[in-house]
């Protein structure tokens, strides 16, 4: 998605957690280094909760927008390019999913 869209305009942006089964039990490095192996380019940004009372300000913003917990890693959201949330996908749709959705935003 990432490769097929960026240059009309889509950004991705990752944030690792380990509030799930311990998926992310890595250092910022290790994870970097996993996910080099799959060609990401995209920004990765330092691990953090996106739950709780620690719950990182991107994520509290997504979610005062369009609210309820996270409920497993791969949840994404859609953000227009003026920064406003427009969709909450679950962990369980798959990226490609998501592309219509996407070309309309980037018109």
């Amino acid at each position: 998605m990432d490769t097929k869209l960026r240059a009309r305009g889509l950004e991705i942006l990752a944030f690792p957690c380990n509030q799930f089964g311990g998926q992310e039990p890595g250092t910022s490095e290790e994870i970097l280094a996993f996910v080099a192996k799959f060609g990401v380019t995209f920004p990765l940004f330092e691990k953090a909760d996106v739950n709780g009372d620690d719950t990182q300000e991107v994520y509290k913003f997504l979610k005062a927008h369009l609210p309820g917990d996270i409920t497993w890693n791969f949840a994404k959201f859609l953000v227009d390019c003026h920064g406003q949330p427009v969709k909450r996908y679950d962990p369980k749709t798959a990226p490609f999913d998501l592309e219509d959705d996407i070309l309309a935003l980037l018109g």
